[in-house]
Formats: C-alpha cells, sequence, structure tokens
C-alpha cells in the first residue's frame, strides 16, 4: 500500500470512528510507529486530522474548520475534475452565483471567455480574479471577511442577496449527507450560503467525496434544495444513490 493510499484509509477510520489509534495502526498496516506518527503529520498538515496523545481525532468532531490555503491544496485533481463538469451547468448568458470557497476558485478560473454573465461573489480574492475580464459584470458582496474562509458575511452582504434573482448558485460545503443536510462551521456564513441558495432558480453543489462525511454545526441547505451535485469518483455508490434518491442530479467527474 502506497503512503496516500494508507492515509486516506487512516482519515476514514477516524471520521468512522471518532479518532484513531497509533498502535492499532501500526498493527493493523503492519507498518511502525513512526511510519503511522508521519502519516498523521501529514494528515494534520492537510487540515483534515488534528494529532492527539496516542492518536488523532477528525477535525469536524472538534468543530475545526480549516484555512482556505490549506484547503486549497488538498483534493486539487478532483476539485479540477468538478470544476470543469459545472462547465455544463452554465446558462448561455444571464446571471450566477459563484459561492466562496476552494472548489469554487476552480470554477472561476475555468469560466469561458466567450461567456456573457454577470457573477455575483462573496470572495474578494474571486472578485479580483473575475474583475479583468470584459465579458462579465462583477458583483462583490460586502461585509466582514472571515479570514478563515476569505468569505463576506452579516448584514452588508446578505441584504443585496435578498433583493437578486440568479439563473444559478455554485454552492461549496463543508458537509453534506442526506439526514443533516449542508453543513458548515460557521453560523455567519451559514446565513451568506442559505440566502444564495434562496436567490438562485437552480442549485449546483460542488464537493469533492470527502464532504459527505462531514457534519458540521450550521446547516444552510436541505438536499432536496440542491437541483444538481458535482463530485468526483471517489464518492461511492451507496452515497451518490442516496443523494439522487433525495432529489439532486449526481454527476461524479
Amino acid at each position: 500500500m502506497y503512503a496516500e493510499e494508507r492515509q486516506q484509509e487512516i482519515l476514514r477510520r477516524a471520521r468512522a470512528n471518532g479518532r484513531v489509534d497509533v498502535v492499532t495502526l501500526a498493527e493493523e498496516f503492519q507498518v511502525t510507529t513512526e511510519t503511522i506518527r508521519r502519516d498523521l503529520t501529514a494528515l494534520e498538515r492537510a487540515g483534515v486530522l488534528r494529532r492527539v496523545h496516542g492518536g488523532a481525532i477528525p477535525v469536524e468532531r472538534l468543530g475545526f474548520e480549516p484555512a482556505l490555503s490549506t484547503r486549497d491544496n488538498v483534493m486539487t485533481a478532483e476539485k479540477e475534475r468538478i470544476a470543469k463538469a459545472a462547465l455544463a451547468e452554465l446558462p448561455e448568458d444571464g446571471s450566477i452565483i459563484i459561492d466562496a470557497g476552494s472548489t469554487t476558485r476552480r470554477l472561476v478560473q475555468v469560466l469561458p471567455l466567450d461567456r456573457e454573465l454577470t457573477v455575483i461573489v462573496n470572495s474578494p480574492p474571486l472578485a479580483t480574479a473575475l474583475a479583468t475580464r470584459p465579458n462579465l459584470n462583477v458583483i462583490m458582496l460586502g461585509g466582514r471577511v472571515r479570514p478563515r474562509t476569505l468569505a463576506t458575511v452579516d448584514d452588508l452582504a446578505m441584504q443585496p442577496l435578498s433583493q437578486f434573482h440568479v439563473d444559478v448558485a455554485f454552492m461549496a460545503t463543508n458537509g453534506c449527507s442526506v439526514a443533516k443536510g449542508l453543513t458548515t462551521p460557521d453560523p455567519a456564513e451559514a446565513a451568506i450560503k442559505r440566502a444564495m441558495v434562496r436567490a438562485a432558480e437552480r442549485c449546483v453543489l460542488l464537493a469533492d467525496h470527502t464532504k459527505f462525511t462531514n457534519t458540521y454545526l450550521a446547516r444552510f441547505a436541505t438536499v432536496d434544495e440542491i437541483d444538481v451535485v458535482i463530485s468526483d469518483t471517489g464518492l461511492s455508490d451507496e452515497i451518490a444513490a442516496e443523494l439522487q434518491a433525495a432529489g439532486p442530479e449526481v454527476i461524479r467527474a
């Protein structure tokens, strides 16, 4: 087993069981405890586990939210495939919302040059990336900028959304399940996401497969409020079928 495969299995077990133990993992994978500790360190640097004495705990159990810069370096190939698949959901012209997030950032990077669109964003970096595009009318939502996600939140961001009606909202999430819906750690950011969903005719969720084993503090939408879920091939058949039975079309890129 390659180190990356072992680390993915360690992460899966941590999320399933709530924690993992160094000695037990070393025995089961038939490697040294030093190897397992290096694996846990790599997963902690990726922002998905937090080291504790003798093992590690998944960050969602601690209510911890990895910084955008950390999340941006995880599952990069999968996020790029998801973003390219999302292009099929763009209107020919009209208006869209692009939520703040590491996967939605990839969508900004691949938006076609010949599509005339009004794009509403709540992220200064996304607004900056889009502002020089002559075919786009970019609207930046104001408000307080959260340092961890670089998303604008609070009333100055929410008030304009109540007056907008867009064709498609491309949403990001920290966690998703049929039972708990779409969740994120911060209530203020959840409120903005909820307003984005309500402002859109159609909602498209862009989320790699790791998001579908997580549940966080604040729910901003139910699964049946989402029209299309775009994930990667790591999303299991079982979860894909459960999601689709709840309403949205599921695409694995």
